[in-house]
């Protein structure tokens, strides 16, 4: 990671560094910067590759630490409260998408062939699996595998935000952008053998590449996301946004050839796509995978929030997860409006399309965790946590407790998101 990093300190298309460029365009550069335009200030970006190895220390260390401080309430939730559920630790880190993701990755996608067909295995794409097939052969438990994967990604991850955050500015966002995602609720699923992390290993730094321009690696990092989420689409779209609005606004349409880049991350989802087809005769078997495994389809805007509000009265204890789903959809529509305000086009599109898919889909599913994925939010939290403290302070201790319980939840196999 540190190699691109270095490579993208100067501006292949224009053989300069990628500090700000001063356009005529009569606006200040610190407001060009909050639109997402260019670099941070020369005040502010002076200190980031002094600063780059304290960032990547500090992001890992919020990482392990928060890692360790998971593994400490779980281990406490088994020995003193774990109710009638009896599972070692281990096997309780193997609940819902964990254990499809195991059966892909141990059967393929016609699932174990001592039990029935699972129609909805073709939802979940094949990165993550073929990373746990090449762990699994070292480590031999298929659980094991999953969560060494997500530790692994994770520490990617987040020396990948720390880092965006910094380049945003000030220095010392990239902290507390760390610290606002590892506090959230939702942040249990980047400790499971969930995607999630994997997904953010591939995107974030993705898009710290884009943002220094360098972008056939920011291409290729995108065509790894696009093997493990079907996220990888919004992202690519988002890729092709950003280059286009960089030519616009910053570097001219000089290196547009650079764009053909650009097509590597659906090459990735078309492969997925044909190998489907192949298995089902069904471009979309994705898609009718949500249908059939999950009973998900198209609707409007509100019969979905109609359907949700309606569960979050459910007697049978899924009523609080139904009202998580709904605050993370008020959540990503307040983002959305700032990105809109900011006029930070590619990662408007980005939130958007996720956000759009979410919320017209027969009822909300999954919301929270795909905040997890929008790390304009994290920035967001970062740099105004950088410019005053109580912020993250505040966010840290309301949102932050928050995190217990939810982990409890799913050690407990409830549904959690």
């Amino acid at each position: 990671m540190t190699a691109f990093v270095r490579e993208a300190e100067r501006d292949p298309e224009r053989e300069e560094s990628t500090g700000p460029d001063q356009e005529a365009t009569g606006e200040t550069t610190e407001e060009a910067v909050e639109r997402g335009d260019m670099s941070p200030p020369p005040g502010e970006t002076t200190a980031e590759p002094v600063g780059r190895g304290a960032a990547t220390r500090d992001a890992l260390l919020l990482w392990v630490g928060t890692r360790a401080g998971m593994l400490l309430v779980a281990v406490y939730g088994v020995l003193i409260v774990s109710g009638q559920n009896r599972a070692p630790l281990l096997e309780r880190w193997k609940s819902w998408d964990a254990d499809l993701f195991r059966k892909i990755a141990e059967f393929g996608y016609d699932g174990d062939p001592s039990l029935d067909p699972d129609p909805g295995l073709p939802a979940f794409f094949p990165g993550l699996p073929l990373a746990l097939r090449l762990v699994h052969s070292v480590v031999g438990d298929w659980t094991l595998a999953g969560l060494i994967i997500s530790f692994v990604a994770g520490a990617v991850a987040v020396v990948a935000l720390a880092r965006l955050a910094d380049l945003e500015g000030p220095v010392g966002s990239g902290r507390w952008a760390v610290l606002a995602l590892l506090l959230c609720p939702p942040a249990v699923f980047l400790f499971a053998g969930y995607s999630e992390a994997l997904f953010l290993a591939f995107a974030l730094p993705a898009w710290l590449a884009a943002r220094r321009r360098v972008w056939p690696l920011a291409c290729a990092l995108a065509a790894g996301a696009s093997c493990v989420r079907i996220t990888g689409l919004f992202l690519a779209i988002a890729l092709i946004i950003e280059f286009v609005v960089s030519r616009i606004r910053r570097d001219g349409w000089a290196g547009w050839r650079r764009g053909a880049w650009l097509v590597l991350p659906f090459a990735s989802i078309f492969a997925y796509a044909a190998y489907q087809h192949s298995r089902t005769g069904n471009w979309l078997a994705w898609n009718h995978a949500q249908e059939v495994g999950w009973g998900r389809r198209l609707v409007w805007p509100w019969e979905a929030f109609g359907a949700t509000w309606d569960m979050t009265a459910d007697a049978s204890g899924y009523g609080p997860m139904f009202r998580l789903e709904i605050a993370a959809a008020i959540v990503g529509a307040l983002l959305l409006v700032w990105l809109l305000v900011a006029r930070r086009w590619a990662e408007f599109v980005y939130v958007g399309l996720q956000l759009g898919t979410l919320l017209t889909s027969t009822f909300y599913m999954s919301v929270p965790r795909a905040v997890l994925l929008w790390w304009p939010l994290w920035v967001l939290i970062g740099r105004t946590g950088a410019r005053r403290r109580w912020v993250i302070i505040l966010y840290a201790t309301v949102i932050g407790p928050l995190t217990v319980p939810m982990l409890m939840s799913f050690l407990n196999s409830s549904w959690t998101g």
